[in-house]
């Protein structure tokens, strides 16, 4: 096996990096964890981190990223067992839901995220990836006439709001479980009435 390049270094190196940091971040939360706790959680320097990150809140970002990344896997896999366009979107917002109970969802997308990137930061990252999956959809219902004829964009944003909203409810829960059954069995009236 040959030596690797240096672009594959970095790229390893960073997603090393990532992935420490989106344990902690998700376990501890963006206050509490540190440049110098990613570093060494990841057997890294200090300046290992500072060479591939601006800083705590550049890390961040892509933790952000990676994580709704993996939500967008998530949704595209529980949407994938249907034929019928309705159903797979009612299958990828009931996942994201259920992923909102899971500790580093609850923290990272919906706790910290807007805190540390803003609203407009969030949203442009979302959009990226599980507002443009619910989007596409959408988009896909519509065109076999699966549902009611209208903006689908906004149709999109609406319902993408709501389901944010119900994570939120979740995240901010004494008891998430029991939160997520109620917010599930709204959720599933909402998305009749919009899909």
């Amino acid at each position: 096996m040959g030596r690797r390049t240096q672009a594959e270094r970095t790229r390893v190196t960073t997603g090393e990096l990532i992935e420490t940091a989106l344990r902690l971040f998700g376990r501890d939360g963006y206050a509490a964890t540190s440049i110098d706790d990613i570093a060494r959680e990841s057997g890294m320097t200090k300046g290992a981190v500072y060479h591939h990150f601006a800083g705590k809140a550049d890390v961040f970002r892509a933790v952000f990223v990676r994580q709704e990344e993996r939500l967008a896997e998530l949704i595209a896999a529980a949407s994938t067992g249907t034929d019928d366009p309705r159903e797979a979107v009612r299958l990828g917002a009931l996942a994201f839901l259920l992923a909102c109970a899971g500790p580093e969802v609850r923290r990272i997308v919906l706790l910290d995220g807007p805190a540390v990137l803003g609203w407009d930061g969030v949203r442009e990252i979302e959009y990226e990836h599980t507002l443009k999956l619910l989007r596409a959809g959408l988009e896909v219902a519509a065109s076999q006439g699966g549902i009611a004829p209208g903006d689908v964009t906004v149709r999109a944003h609406l319902i993408f709001g709501a389901l944010c909203e119900g994570g939120m409810l979740i995240a901010r829960a004494g008891d998430p479980a029991a939160t997520l059954t109620a917010v599930l069995a709204q959720a599933e009236r909402l998305l009749d009435a919009l899909i």
